[in-house]
Protein backbone atom coordinates (compact mmCIF):
# COMPACT_ATOMS: atom_id res chain seq x y z
CA UNK A 1 0.00 0.00 0.00
CA UNK A 2 1.17 3.26 -0.80
CA UNK A 3 1.55 5.74 2.34
CA UNK A 4 -0.75 8.16 2.33
CA UNK A 5 0.18 12.19 2.44
CA UNK A 6 -2.16 13.11 5.01
CA UNK A 7 -0.39 9.83 6.74
CA UNK A 8 1.99 11.42 9.35
CA UNK A 9 -0.43 11.32 12.45
CA UNK A 10 -1.07 7.56 11.63
CA UNK A 11 1.06 4.76 12.97
CA UNK A 12 -1.50 1.89 10.67
CA UNK A 13 -2.50 1.87 7.31
CA UNK A 14 -5.73 2.25 6.31
CA UNK A 15 -7.63 -1.20 6.37
CA UNK A 16 -8.51 -2.27 2.49
CA UNK A 17 -11.61 -2.48 2.66
CA UNK A 18 -12.46 1.28 4.37
CA UNK A 19 -9.61 2.00 1.48
CA UNK A 20 -11.90 0.97 -1.28
CA UNK A 21 -15.02 2.51 0.82
CA UNK A 22 -13.65 5.91 0.77
CA UNK A 23 -11.97 6.50 -2.30
CA UNK A 24 -13.40 8.57 -4.77
CA UNK A 25 -11.16 8.28 -7.66
CA UNK A 26 -13.42 5.93 -9.33
CA UNK A 27 -15.84 8.75 -10.22
CA UNK A 28 -13.59 12.04 -9.36
CA UNK A 29 -11.47 11.41 -11.85
CA UNK A 30 -13.39 13.24 -14.26
CA UNK A 31 -12.51 16.53 -12.75
CA UNK A 32 -8.91 16.18 -13.74
CA UNK A 33 -8.80 19.08 -15.58
CA UNK A 34 -10.24 21.14 -13.46
CA UNK A 35 -7.81 19.93 -10.73
CA UNK A 36 -5.07 21.00 -12.63
CA UNK A 37 -6.19 24.40 -13.91
CA UNK A 38 -6.82 25.03 -10.12
CA UNK A 39 -3.46 23.82 -9.40
CA UNK A 40 -1.61 26.42 -11.53
CA UNK A 41 -3.79 29.26 -10.93
CA UNK A 42 -2.50 28.30 -6.83
CA UNK A 43 0.79 27.89 -7.88
CA UNK A 44 1.42 30.76 -9.69
CA UNK A 45 -0.34 32.71 -6.83
CA UNK A 46 2.49 31.14 -4.32
CA UNK A 47 5.00 32.34 -6.36
CA UNK A 48 3.95 35.35 -6.73
CA UNK A 49 3.29 36.18 -2.84
CA UNK A 50 6.94 34.57 -2.22
CA UNK A 51 5.18 31.32 -0.61
CA UNK A 52 6.78 29.15 -3.00
CA UNK A 53 10.23 29.87 -5.25
CA UNK A 54 9.70 30.63 -8.89
CA UNK A 55 12.09 27.94 -9.89
CA UNK A 56 9.69 25.48 -7.60
CA UNK A 57 6.60 27.29 -9.75
CA UNK A 58 7.99 26.85 -13.12
CA UNK A 59 8.74 23.11 -12.30
CA UNK A 60 5.26 22.78 -10.82
CA UNK A 61 3.26 24.11 -13.87
CA UNK A 62 5.36 22.53 -16.45
CA UNK A 63 4.97 19.42 -14.85
CA UNK A 64 0.80 19.83 -14.06
CA UNK A 65 1.04 20.19 -17.91
CA UNK A 66 2.97 16.88 -18.49
CA UNK A 67 0.39 14.94 -16.17
CA UNK A 68 -2.34 16.41 -18.37
CA UNK A 69 -1.03 15.30 -21.30
CA UNK A 70 -0.68 11.30 -19.75
CA UNK A 71 -4.00 11.64 -18.38
CA UNK A 72 -5.13 12.69 -21.97
CA UNK A 73 -3.93 10.31 -24.01
CA UNK A 74 -4.47 7.23 -21.39
CA UNK A 75 -1.06 6.83 -19.63
CA UNK A 76 -2.03 7.90 -16.53
CA UNK A 77 -2.41 5.04 -13.48
CA UNK A 78 -5.10 5.79 -11.16
CA UNK A 79 -4.51 4.37 -7.85
CA UNK A 80 -7.22 4.14 -5.16
CA UNK A 81 -4.62 3.76 -2.39
CA UNK A 82 -4.52 7.49 -3.31
CA UNK A 83 -8.52 7.86 -2.76
CA UNK A 84 -9.34 10.88 -5.33
CA UNK A 85 -7.87 12.77 -8.05
CA UNK A 86 -6.01 15.39 -5.94
CA UNK A 87 -3.81 13.17 -4.79
CA UNK A 88 -3.16 11.32 -7.67
CA UNK A 89 -1.81 14.05 -9.27
CA UNK A 90 0.02 15.36 -6.44
CA UNK A 91 1.13 12.27 -5.89
CA UNK A 92 2.44 12.10 -9.28
CA UNK A 93 3.80 15.61 -9.74
CA UNK A 94 5.98 14.98 -6.51
CA UNK A 95 7.40 11.73 -8.49
CA UNK A 96 8.31 13.54 -11.21
CA UNK A 97 9.35 16.99 -9.95
CA UNK A 98 10.56 16.03 -6.28
CA UNK A 99 9.98 18.41 -3.33
CA UNK A 100 8.99 21.35 -5.71
CA UNK A 101 5.62 19.14 -6.00
CA UNK A 102 5.35 19.22 -2.49
CA UNK A 103 5.19 22.28 -1.84
CA UNK A 104 2.42 22.85 -3.80
CA UNK A 105 -0.47 22.05 -1.26
CA UNK A 106 0.94 25.38 0.85
CA UNK A 107 -2.27 26.92 1.89
CA UNK A 108 -4.73 24.33 0.65
CA UNK A 109 -6.89 21.67 1.86
CA UNK A 110 -8.70 19.04 -0.15
CA UNK A 111 -12.01 20.61 1.25
CA UNK A 112 -11.37 24.10 -0.26
CA UNK A 113 -9.68 22.44 -3.46
CA UNK A 114 -12.42 19.41 -4.51
CA UNK A 115 -15.15 22.93 -3.76
CA UNK A 116 -12.78 24.66 -6.80
CA UNK A 117 -13.10 21.75 -8.83
CA UNK A 118 -16.48 21.27 -8.91
CA UNK A 119 -17.10 24.93 -9.16
CA UNK A 120 -14.75 25.10 -12.26
CA UNK A 121 -16.55 21.90 -13.08
CA UNK A 122 -20.16 23.27 -12.80
CA UNK A 123 -19.34 26.25 -14.98
CA UNK A 124 -18.30 24.21 -17.86
CA UNK A 125 -21.15 21.94 -17.43
CA UNK A 126 -23.81 24.56 -17.52
CA UNK A 127 -22.64 26.42 -20.64
CA UNK A 128 -22.88 22.44 -21.90
CA UNK A 129 -25.99 21.88 -21.25
CA UNK A 130 -27.08 25.63 -22.32
CA UNK A 131 -25.88 25.03 -25.39
CA UNK A 132 -28.11 21.57 -25.63
CA UNK A 133 -31.38 23.62 -24.88
CA UNK A 134 -30.48 25.97 -27.51
CA UNK A 135 -29.67 23.04 -29.84
CA UNK A 136 -33.54 21.58 -28.90
CA UNK A 137 -35.34 25.16 -28.78
CA UNK A 138 -34.05 25.50 -32.61
CA UNK A 139 -35.46 21.98 -33.35
CA UNK A 140 -38.53 23.09 -32.08
CA UNK A 141 -38.66 26.18 -33.66
CA UNK A 142 -37.76 24.82 -37.16
CA UNK A 143 -40.34 22.51 -36.67
CA UNK A 144 -42.97 24.63 -36.14
CA UNK A 145 -42.32 26.73 -38.52
CA UNK A 146 -42.20 24.13 -41.00
CA UNK A 147 -45.73 22.85 -40.24
CA UNK A 148 -47.19 26.20 -39.03
CA UNK A 149 -50.70 25.14 -40.48
CA UNK A 150 -50.81 21.99 -39.67
CA UNK A 151 -54.23 22.10 -37.18
CA UNK A 152 -54.48 18.96 -34.61
CA UNK A 153 -56.74 18.43 -31.46
CA UNK A 154 -55.38 20.59 -28.54
CA UNK A 155 -56.17 18.52 -25.14
CA UNK A 156 -57.46 18.75 -21.73
CA UNK A 157 -58.03 15.59 -19.53
CA UNK A 158 -56.42 13.46 -22.43
CA UNK A 159 -59.87 14.48 -23.77
CA UNK A 160 -59.88 16.54 -27.22
CA UNK A 161 -61.06 19.71 -26.35
CA UNK A 162 -60.23 22.66 -29.10
CA UNK A 163 -59.01 22.89 -32.44
CA UNK A 164 -55.05 24.26 -32.26
CA UNK A 165 -51.85 24.71 -34.19
CA UNK A 166 -49.56 21.63 -34.32
CA UNK A 167 -46.82 24.27 -34.52
CA UNK A 168 -48.21 25.69 -31.46
CA UNK A 169 -48.28 22.77 -29.07
CA UNK A 170 -44.46 22.44 -30.05
CA UNK A 171 -43.89 25.71 -29.19
CA UNK A 172 -45.11 25.45 -25.63
CA UNK A 173 -42.03 23.35 -24.80
CA UNK A 174 -40.14 25.82 -26.22
CA UNK A 175 -41.67 28.14 -23.91
CA UNK A 176 -40.84 25.21 -21.15
CA UNK A 177 -37.11 24.78 -22.28
CA UNK A 178 -36.91 28.86 -21.84
CA UNK A 179 -37.66 28.36 -18.60
CA UNK A 180 -34.77 25.83 -17.97
CA UNK A 181 -32.22 27.90 -19.71
CA UNK A 182 -32.74 30.68 -17.33
CA UNK A 183 -32.34 28.45 -14.28
CA UNK A 184 -29.69 26.83 -16.09
CA UNK A 185 -27.90 30.15 -16.09
CA UNK A 186 -28.61 30.87 -12.79
CA UNK A 187 -26.66 27.53 -12.24
CA UNK A 188 -23.63 29.22 -14.01
CA UNK A 189 -23.88 32.13 -11.71
CA UNK A 190 -23.82 30.00 -8.18
CA UNK A 191 -21.25 28.21 -9.67
CA UNK A 192 -19.12 31.56 -10.49
CA UNK A 193 -17.66 31.55 -6.91
CA UNK A 194 -14.48 31.16 -5.95
CA UNK A 195 -13.84 28.92 -2.81
CA UNK A 196 -9.99 28.22 -2.55
CA UNK A 197 -8.64 30.46 0.17
CA UNK A 198 -10.66 28.94 2.45
CA UNK A 199 -8.62 26.31 3.53
CA UNK A 200 -9.76 23.53 5.41
CA UNK A 201 -12.18 25.40 7.15
CA UNK A 202 -10.89 29.00 8.62
CA UNK A 203 -8.62 30.40 5.98
CA UNK A 204 -4.86 29.84 6.38
CA UNK A 205 -1.74 32.22 8.26
CA UNK A 206 0.13 32.09 4.86
CA UNK A 207 0.05 35.49 2.76
CA UNK A 208 -2.21 34.32 -0.26
CA UNK A 209 -3.76 36.56 -3.03
CA UNK A 210 -7.47 34.95 -2.99
CA UNK A 211 -8.38 37.72 -5.80
CA UNK A 212 -4.94 37.21 -7.48
CA UNK A 213 -6.67 33.17 -8.29
CA UNK A 214 -10.00 34.23 -8.66
CA UNK A 215 -8.92 36.50 -11.90
CA UNK A 216 -6.60 34.11 -12.96
CA UNK A 217 -9.70 30.98 -13.06
CA UNK A 218 -11.79 34.09 -13.98
CA UNK A 219 -14.31 33.90 -11.45
CA UNK A 220 -17.10 36.46 -11.12
CA UNK A 221 -17.30 36.96 -7.38
CA UNK A 222 -15.22 35.34 -4.32
CA UNK A 223 -16.98 33.38 -1.10
CA UNK A 224 -16.69 35.63 1.98
CA UNK A 225 -16.73 33.33 4.42
CA UNK A 226 -14.59 30.29 4.76
CA UNK A 227 -17.29 28.27 6.16
CA UNK A 228 -19.48 28.72 3.58
CA UNK A 229 -16.77 28.11 1.33
CA UNK A 230 -16.23 25.14 1.44
CA UNK A 231 -19.37 23.17 2.59
CA UNK A 232 -22.06 24.78 -0.01
CA UNK A 233 -23.44 22.66 -2.26
CA UNK A 234 -26.23 25.15 -3.21
CA UNK A 235 -25.10 25.57 -6.73
CA UNK A 236 -25.17 21.28 -7.49
CA UNK A 237 -28.94 21.40 -5.44
CA UNK A 238 -30.25 23.75 -8.30
CA UNK A 239 -28.28 22.15 -10.80
CA UNK A 240 -30.52 18.87 -9.66
CA UNK A 241 -33.17 21.17 -8.91
CA UNK A 242 -32.79 22.44 -12.69
CA UNK A 243 -32.14 19.16 -14.53
CA UNK A 244 -35.12 17.43 -12.62
CA UNK A 245 -37.74 19.99 -14.05
CA UNK A 246 -35.99 19.95 -17.29
CA UNK A 247 -36.23 16.13 -17.04
CA UNK A 248 -40.07 16.55 -16.31
CA UNK A 249 -40.45 19.02 -18.97
CA UNK A 250 -38.99 16.32 -21.56
CA UNK A 251 -40.60 13.19 -19.66
CA UNK A 252 -43.93 14.77 -20.51
CA UNK A 253 -43.20 15.36 -24.20
CA UNK A 254 -42.00 12.28 -24.15
CA UNK A 255 -45.23 11.03 -23.14
CA UNK A 256 -46.83 12.95 -26.07
CA UNK A 257 -44.96 11.68 -28.71
CA UNK A 258 -45.61 7.65 -27.79
CA UNK A 259 -48.75 8.65 -27.64
CA UNK A 260 -48.82 10.30 -31.20
CA UNK A 261 -46.59 7.42 -32.74
CA UNK A 262 -49.08 5.06 -31.61
CA UNK A 263 -51.51 3.17 -33.99
CA UNK A 264 -54.59 4.96 -31.92
CA UNK A 265 -53.57 8.31 -32.95
CA UNK A 266 -51.19 8.05 -35.38
CA UNK A 267 -50.29 11.71 -35.91
CA UNK A 268 -46.81 11.45 -36.27
CA UNK A 269 -44.00 8.72 -37.18
CA UNK A 270 -40.66 8.46 -35.83
CA UNK A 271 -37.56 7.92 -37.98
CA UNK A 272 -36.40 4.46 -38.16
CA UNK A 273 -33.17 5.69 -36.36
CA UNK A 274 -34.84 6.68 -33.42
CA UNK A 275 -36.72 3.53 -32.76
CA UNK A 276 -36.41 -0.44 -32.06
CA UNK A 277 -38.23 -3.73 -33.18
CA UNK A 278 -39.42 -6.14 -31.28
CA UNK A 279 -37.61 -9.73 -30.89
CA UNK A 280 -40.60 -11.63 -31.27
CA UNK A 281 -43.43 -9.25 -33.15
CA UNK A 282 -42.32 -8.29 -36.25
CA UNK A 283 -44.50 -5.87 -37.00
CA UNK A 284 -43.16 -3.89 -33.96
CA UNK A 285 -41.20 -0.18 -34.04
CA UNK A 286 -41.14 0.82 -30.60
CA UNK A 287 -40.45 4.30 -29.32
CA UNK A 288 -37.95 3.37 -27.14
CA UNK A 289 -35.51 6.31 -26.92
CA UNK A 290 -38.60 8.37 -25.39
CA UNK A 291 -39.78 5.62 -23.02
CA UNK A 292 -36.13 5.67 -22.11
CA UNK A 293 -36.22 9.63 -21.01
CA UNK A 294 -39.53 9.04 -19.60
CA UNK A 295 -38.35 6.36 -17.31
CA UNK A 296 -34.74 8.50 -16.33
CA UNK A 297 -36.73 11.73 -14.98
CA UNK A 298 -37.12 9.68 -12.46
CA UNK A 299 -33.17 8.68 -11.72
CA UNK A 300 -32.19 12.52 -12.17
CA UNK A 301 -35.19 13.57 -9.62
CA UNK A 302 -33.93 10.41 -6.98
CA UNK A 303 -30.25 12.41 -7.28
CA UNK A 304 -31.76 15.68 -6.39
CA UNK A 305 -33.17 14.07 -3.25
CA UNK A 306 -30.46 11.89 -2.11
CA UNK A 307 -28.59 15.04 -2.13
CA UNK A 308 -30.88 17.29 -0.54
CA UNK A 309 -30.91 14.23 2.07
CA UNK A 310 -27.51 14.29 2.50
CA UNK A 311 -26.95 18.14 3.27
CA UNK A 312 -30.05 18.50 5.05
CA UNK A 313 -28.48 17.98 8.64
CA UNK A 314 -24.51 18.56 8.34
CA UNK A 315 -23.03 21.17 10.58
CA UNK A 316 -20.74 23.28 9.61
CA UNK A 317 -18.09 22.94 7.60
CA UNK A 318 -16.61 20.03 5.95
CA UNK A 319 -17.88 16.40 6.34
CA UNK A 320 -17.09 13.30 4.72
CA UNK A 321 -20.90 12.84 3.74
CA UNK A 322 -20.35 15.64 0.99
CA UNK A 323 -18.30 13.18 -0.75
CA UNK A 324 -21.45 11.93 -2.45
CA UNK A 325 -22.11 15.20 -4.03
CA UNK A 326 -20.63 14.00 -7.18
CA UNK A 327 -22.09 9.82 -8.22
CA UNK A 328 -25.18 11.49 -8.38
CA UNK A 329 -24.82 14.73 -9.78
CA UNK A 330 -22.45 13.01 -12.71
CA UNK A 331 -25.12 10.37 -13.50
CA UNK A 332 -27.40 13.34 -13.72
CA UNK A 333 -25.26 15.63 -15.64
CA UNK A 334 -24.55 12.44 -18.32
CA UNK A 335 -28.55 11.65 -18.50
CA UNK A 336 -29.28 15.03 -18.47
CA UNK A 337 -26.85 16.06 -21.82
CA UNK A 338 -27.82 12.59 -23.85
CA UNK A 339 -31.78 13.19 -23.29
CA UNK A 340 -31.18 16.63 -24.60
CA UNK A 341 -29.24 15.81 -27.26
CA UNK A 342 -31.21 12.55 -28.45
CA UNK A 343 -34.40 14.87 -28.69
CA UNK A 344 -32.84 16.93 -30.64
CA UNK A 345 -32.62 14.26 -33.65
CA UNK A 346 -36.21 13.04 -32.42
CA UNK A 347 -38.05 16.57 -33.47
CA UNK A 348 -35.75 16.85 -36.22
CA UNK A 349 -36.59 13.94 -37.73
CA UNK A 350 -40.63 13.07 -36.63
CA UNK A 351 -42.66 12.56 -39.91
CA UNK A 352 -45.93 14.63 -38.82
CA UNK A 353 -48.88 12.82 -40.22
CA UNK A 354 -51.24 16.23 -40.58
CA UNK A 355 -53.71 14.39 -42.57
CA UNK A 356 -54.45 12.11 -39.19
CA UNK A 357 -54.73 15.08 -37.07
CA UNK A 358 -57.25 17.25 -39.37
CA UNK A 359 -59.44 13.97 -39.01
CA UNK A 360 -59.37 13.58 -35.11
CA UNK A 361 -60.64 17.28 -35.72
CA UNK A 362 -63.26 16.96 -38.24
CA UNK A 363 -64.30 13.62 -36.06
CA UNK A 364 -65.15 15.44 -33.03
CA UNK A 365 -66.82 18.10 -30.93
CA UNK A 366 -63.54 19.92 -30.40
CA UNK A 367 -65.52 22.81 -32.12
CA UNK A 368 -68.08 22.89 -29.75
CA UNK A 369 -67.08 25.97 -27.67
CA UNK A 370 -66.52 27.87 -30.77
CA UNK A 371 -70.57 27.43 -31.48
CA UNK A 372 -71.46 28.92 -28.05
CA UNK A 373 -69.24 31.61 -28.51
CA UNK A 374 -70.93 32.13 -31.86
CA UNK A 375 -74.34 32.07 -30.02
CA UNK A 376 -72.50 34.71 -27.39
CA UNK A 377 -71.81 36.82 -30.85
CA UNK A 378 -75.47 36.85 -31.40
CA UNK A 379 -76.42 37.93 -28.04
CA UNK A 380 -76.90 35.15 -26.15
CA UNK A 381 -75.55 35.13 -22.70
CA UNK A 382 -72.75 32.70 -22.15
CA UNK A 383 -74.98 29.74 -19.86
CA UNK A 384 -77.41 29.45 -22.26
CA UNK A 385 -75.15 29.47 -25.01
CA UNK A 386 -73.29 26.91 -23.56
CA UNK A 387 -76.50 24.42 -22.57
CA UNK A 388 -77.81 24.78 -26.27
CA UNK A 389 -74.40 23.93 -27.32
CA UNK A 390 -74.62 20.93 -25.31
CA UNK A 391 -77.66 20.00 -26.67
CA UNK A 392 -76.43 19.42 -29.81
CA UNK A 393 -73.51 17.74 -29.05
CA UNK A 394 -75.85 15.32 -27.77
CA UNK A 395 -78.45 15.48 -30.77
CA UNK A 396 -75.19 14.05 -32.84
CA UNK A 397 -73.88 11.83 -30.85
CA UNK A 398 -77.87 9.93 -30.72
CA UNK A 399 -77.27 10.41 -34.24
CA UNK A 400 -73.59 9.17 -34.91
CA UNK A 401 -72.68 12.40 -36.53
CA UNK A 402 -70.85 15.86 -36.20
CA UNK A 403 -72.38 19.07 -35.71
CA UNK A 404 -70.92 19.91 -39.54
CA UNK A 405 -73.16 17.43 -40.85
CA UNK A 406 -75.92 19.23 -39.18
CA UNK A 407 -78.41 21.08 -41.30
CA UNK A 408 -79.49 24.45 -40.88
CA UNK A 409 -82.67 23.62 -40.04
CA UNK A 410 -81.67 21.03 -37.28
CA UNK A 411 -79.23 24.01 -35.73
CA UNK A 412 -82.62 26.18 -36.02
CA UNK A 413 -84.53 23.74 -33.59
CA UNK A 414 -82.64 24.76 -31.00
CA UNK A 415 -81.69 28.41 -31.31
CA UNK A 416 -83.44 30.86 -34.08
CA UNK A 417 -80.49 33.48 -33.51
CA UNK A 418 -78.39 30.15 -35.60
CA UNK A 419 -77.81 31.32 -39.15
CA UNK A 420 -76.28 30.39 -42.12
CA UNK A 421 -72.97 31.66 -41.29
CA UNK A 422 -72.18 28.93 -38.39
CA UNK A 423 -70.66 26.65 -40.91
CA UNK A 424 -68.04 28.72 -41.11
CA UNK A 425 -68.02 29.61 -37.09
CA UNK A 426 -67.73 26.11 -36.45
CA UNK A 427 -65.12 25.38 -39.38
CA UNK A 428 -61.44 23.90 -37.80
CA UNK A 429 -59.72 26.62 -40.17
CA UNK A 430 -62.04 29.72 -38.46
CA UNK A 431 -62.03 28.03 -34.80
CA UNK A 432 -58.14 28.37 -34.66
CA UNK A 433 -57.79 32.03 -36.41
CA UNK A 434 -60.37 33.29 -34.53
CA UNK A 435 -58.34 32.32 -30.86
CA UNK A 436 -56.03 35.55 -31.91
CA UNK A 437 -55.52 36.36 -28.47
CA UNK A 438 -52.04 37.15 -27.62
CA UNK A 439 -50.57 33.75 -27.17
CA UNK A 440 -53.31 31.95 -28.59
CA UNK A 441 -53.12 29.36 -31.29
CA UNK A 442 -54.56 31.27 -34.41
CA UNK A 443 -51.59 31.91 -37.46
CA UNK A 444 -51.14 35.27 -36.62
CA UNK A 445 -50.12 34.89 -32.83
CA UNK A 446 -47.80 31.96 -33.55
CA UNK A 447 -45.96 33.36 -36.22
CA UNK A 448 -45.54 36.03 -33.45
CA UNK A 449 -44.54 33.46 -31.19
CA UNK A 450 -42.04 31.87 -33.51
CA UNK A 451 -40.54 35.33 -34.65
CA UNK A 452 -39.87 35.91 -30.79
CA UNK A 453 -38.74 32.60 -30.19
CA UNK A 454 -35.65 33.42 -32.92
CA UNK A 455 -34.94 36.37 -30.60
CA UNK A 456 -35.12 34.77 -27.81
CA UNK A 457 -32.61 32.50 -28.97
CA UNK A 458 -30.35 34.50 -30.54
CA UNK A 459 -29.97 36.54 -26.75
CA UNK A 460 -29.84 33.00 -25.15
CA UNK A 461 -26.63 32.93 -26.99
CA UNK A 462 -25.51 36.50 -26.35
CA UNK A 463 -26.08 35.54 -22.38
CA UNK A 464 -23.47 32.04 -22.90
CA UNK A 465 -21.23 34.31 -24.88
CA UNK A 466 -20.80 36.75 -22.41
CA UNK A 467 -20.36 34.08 -19.59
CA UNK A 468 -16.35 34.74 -19.04
CA UNK A 469 -14.66 31.40 -17.91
Amino acid sequence: MSKKLWGGRFEKSTDETINEFQASIQFDQRLYREDIRGSIAHANMLAAQKIISEEDRQKIVEGLNEILEEIEAGKFDFSIDLEDIHMNIESRLTEKIGDSGRRLHSARSRNDQVALDMHLYMRRISVEVLNLLIDLQRALVETAEKNRDVIMPGYTHLQRAQPILFSHHLLAYFSMLKRDFDRMLGVFDRSDIMPLGAGALAGTTLPIDRKKVADELKFSEIYSNSLDAVSDRDYLLEFLSAASITMIHLSRLSEEIILWCSREFSFIELDDAHCTGSSMMPQKKNPDVPELVRGKSGRVIGHLMALLTTVKSLPLAYNKDLQEDKEGLFDAIDTLKFSLAVYEQIIRGMKIRKDNMRRAVDEDFSNATDLADYLVKKGIPFRDAHEISGKLVHECISRGIYLKDLSLEDFKKFSAAIDQDIFEAIDPVTCVESRNSLGGTSSIQVQIQIDNAKKIIESEKDSIAQKNF
